[in-house]
């Protein structure tokens, strides 16, 4: 086979050692190091001595990160590929042939690499996921508040929407603090709640002891400790998404899209399109396309596979969040949903709106163009003549005598 890297390197990363593998003219070189910080600088001034110019490593769990990092800036072509498309041949494993294979196959350019962003995006990830597993875990110690007044009896949350808002917050206190008294809590009420003070005071009759005002005391001690960690991140990421301004309120135009979301999703993808040569590489990368797999002049599954989780979950929360703003405001989106519901089903239906999205995201991004709706019509206007005689035929069927005249526009 051609030789395509005269001079490249393979890396078996593990926890404790990395194995490095270089191809070089002379022939190879095999060399074990730690994973310490002096030990990945003495492996870099020994790729840097042999002039090594590529180096491949797979991406297993998060090992391969510092070794990643302390190689970059170096002059060195990274590549970090997926260990299931570069597996050996079974029954010869061992962690210097493994290197040996890696660098064997980069040497006659077999790899492909994973998609791996700046270090001021891979920062902006960690914040960005950090926020997000953090509002996730408040929305559970929410349920674990609802829990514990269940077990005192107190049916807050049959009344009001949000257990832990002000007016909520405010009568849990009271809780806490021993207060039994439900017409007082019941006053407690504020803005849209005090309507429904009389179905308070019926609520808030309980029997809450000891044990249950200490675990209610210490689930709000925590949601106020998340809720200050998310508003401290919230402003970092805002200070870091600052000069990617323009690019949001470009995604803000897009029905269900916010500023949130919006940050979530310039996180993962990043702002510069050019590294996805088309729109359907993206939705390839992002998995929300479905999978290709024939074998015989058959297709078998066609599911999406494993892709970027972060990426997928705020693409299907903007398409669902984009199909509830339909129904005040008819939008393509929520056109599209409803269309593939009825046959495929809601959560593929999800997925069909978030392929979408990302589809108008990837132009809006490429080519700075604002969002155009095409509006909830968009199907009927493509598929006019034919939805006219579908329905004419099926009118006939029921033995109706059916006449078609064209009306104004």
């Amino acid at each position: 086979m051609q030789v395509i890297h005269e001079r490249c390197a393979g890396l078996d990363v593990h926890k404790k050692t990395v194995v490095v593998c270089a191809n070089i003219p002379v022939g190879k070189e095999v060399e074990t190091f730690g994973t310490m910080t002096r030990e990945l600088l003495r492996m870099v001034d020994w790729l840097l001595a042999r002039g090594v110019t590529h180096v491949a490593m797979e991406s297993t769990g998060i090992f391969w990160r510092p070794v990643f990092n302390l190689l970059e800036g170096h002059g060195i072509t990274l590549l970090v590929v997926n260990a299931r498309h570069v597996k050996a041949v079974p029954g010869r494993k061992t962690d210097v042939k493994d290197a040996e294979w890696l660098a064997d196959l980069l040497r006659h350019g077999l790899l492909k690499p994973s998609f791996v962003p700046e270090r001021w995006q891979r920062e902006l990830r960690d914040l960005v996921r950090y926020r997000k597993l953090l509002v996730e875990e408040r929305a559970r110690m929410v349920t674990r508040i609802q829990k514990v007044l269940e077990g005192a009896n107190i049916k807050l949350s049959s009344v009001a929407s949000n257990v832990i808002g002000k007016s909520g917050r405010a009568i849990l206190e009271q809780l806490v603090a021993g207060n039994e008294d439900a017409d007082a809590m019941a006053e407690l009420a504020m803005s849209n709640l005090r309507n429904k003070r009389d179905q308070l005071r019926e609520a808030l009759v309980g029997s809450m002891d000891e044990h249950q005002r200490f675990m209610l005391q210490s689930h709000l001690r925590l949601v106020e400790q998340m809720e200050a960690e998310i508003e401290e991140i919230n402003a970092k990421v805002e200070e870091r998404m600052r000069p990617f301004d323009p690019q949001i309120a470009l995604l803000d135009q897009i029905p269900g899209i916010a500023r949130r979301s919006a940050e979530q999703i310039l996180a993962e993808i990043g702002v510069d399109m050019s590294r996805f040569p088309t729109a359907a590489h993206l939705a390839s990368w992002a998995r929300v396309c479905p999978g290709n797999d024939q074998s015989g002049g058959k297709r078998r599954s066609a599911s999406t596979g494993a892709g970027n989780p972060w990426l997928r979950s705020a693409l299907v929360e903007v398409a669902l969040a984009s199909v509830r703003a339909g129904r005040s405001k008819p939008n393509f989106f929520s056109a599209r949903y409803q269309r593939l519901a009825i046959r495929r089903g809601s959560k593929r239906a999800a997925m069909a709106v978030a392929h979408s999205i990302l589809m108008a995201i990837y132009a809006m991004l490429s080519d700075g163009a604002y969002f155009v709706d095409l509006g909830p019509t968009h199907y009927d206007a493509r598929r006019r003549d034919l939805i006219a005689k579908r329905s004419v035929r099926r009118l006939e069927e029921l033995g109706y005598k059916v006449t078609i005249e064209e009306g104004a526009a």
